[in-house]
Formats: C-alpha cells, sequence, structure tokens
C-alpha cells in the first residue's frame, strides 16, 4: 500500500500506524497552508491532561499561501518553551532519557519554514523508532489520487476522524486516564523499543 501524507509538527500516533503499514510514504508539500491542523501543533500529555504545543507562524488567511511558504515566528523563543514542556511532562517516562539527546538539536537549531521544520522532525522520529520509510514528495498538488491511500484527512485537528487505538502506560494515566492518539513523542517516551510493535497491531478504520 502507497500512502499520501501531510508532514506535520511530531504526527499523530495514528499516522504513524498509517506508515508502518504503507509500502511508501508520498508527503503533500504543495497544497495551501490551513490553520486548525496538525501542520503547526500536536498534543502531548502533561499534568494537567491533553496539552496542545503549536509552533508561531507568519500567515495571513487572506492570501493563500503555500504550505511551503509559511515562516516560522522565531522572535518567539517557543523553541525553549516546548523543550521545557517536554521535559516537564515526560522527565519522569522510562525512555525520556534514551531520546531527549536526539530531539534536542530540533529545539536549539534554527528552522525558517513550517514545512522544513516538520521534515526534519519526522526524519528524526523515524530515526528514533528505527522505521526505514521508502519516502519522497508531490511534485504538484492533486485533488483525486488514483495510485495512492489518501491519509491527507490525518492532518484536521479540529474535524479528525475518531480512531480509537489500544492504551499504553502514560505517566499521568493515575490523574487523568487514558489520552488517545496523541503525538508520537507520547509513544515514543512511554513505549520506547516497543513503539514500533504497538503501531503495528493497530488498525485504521
Amino acid at each position: 500500500m502507497n500512502i499520501l501524507l501531510h508532514p506535520t509538527y511530531f504526527p499523530t500516533i495514528a499516522t504513524f500506524v498509517a506508515i508502518t503499514k504503507a509500502n511508501k510514504v508520498v508527503l503533500e508539500i504543495h497544497d495551501n497552508y490551513q490553520k486548525q491542523t496538525y501542520r503547526n501543533r500536536c498534543y502531548i500529555y502533561a499534568a494537567n491532561g491533553k496539552l496542545q504545543l503549536s509552533v508561531p507562524v507568519i500567515f495571513s488567511q487572506k492570501n493563500r499561501q503555500k504550505y511551503s511558504e509559511v515562516k516560522i515566528a522565531n522572535d518567539y523563543k517557543w523553541q525553549d518553551n516546548h523543550l521545557k514542556t517536554l521535559e516537564s511532562a515526560y522527565r519522569t517516562s522510562p525512555f525520556y532519557e534514551f531520546y531527549i539527546d536526539d530531539l534536542q538539536p530540533l529545539f536549539t537549531e534554527t528552522f525558517e519554514t513550517i514545512l522544513d521544520f516538520n521534515l526534519r522532525c519526522f526524519e528524526v522520529i523515524c530515526e528514533c523508532l528505527q522505521l526505514e520509510v521508502d519516502i519522497s514528495k508531490t511534485e504538484s498538488f492533486k485533488k483525486e489520487t488514483k495510485d495512492l491511500k489518501d491519509y491527507r484527512g490525518l492532518v484536521n485537528a479540529k474535524k479528525e476522524n475518531i480512531i480509537l487505538l489500544d492504551p499504553y502506560t502514560q505517566v499521568f494515566y493515575s490523574k487523568h486516564g487514558y489520552i488517545n492518539n496523541l503525538s508520537i513523542l507520547d509513544l515514543l517516551f512511554n513505549e520506547g523499543t516497543n513503539a514500533i510493535s504497538y503501531l503495528e497491531s493497530q488498525d485504521l478504520i
């Protein structure tokens, strides 16, 4: 199965379920940028429950703008804030220390566009998971896809499909219970080397 996906900020677990089942992954890079999506946000499990991390971008809804052209608002110290928030949320998780050194450069290096940053995040996560993926990028935008299973809908943060995944151990489970389909970071820090087996065992309806 060949699939089509949007590159997003530390993608959802459901996105990586789709990736583990694919022979080839094609990344959509020629679409128009849209707000209220995972393009610049992800959700993690913090002490008070589900928490959104957002990358600030320079974007106007008035003029259509290509995803590839949207710049990150690097005037804000968002990288420091995200790294500190991840540490606070996951430092007691089983695999935080194991992976944080690989992830840290993402929060110290400056990226100009949100697309370039997301592509790099995707690469690093695949390396952490030791997931070998045959990846290519779209050459133009096409609304309909014939040879690819279209998973571009997974980018929607507000109107996302309800995808129920099997529970796994989460740091603050005793406080708030299981929170479904968070960022892949949650699975990585909690399950570590078992993450791939978990992803392969899940189904997308």
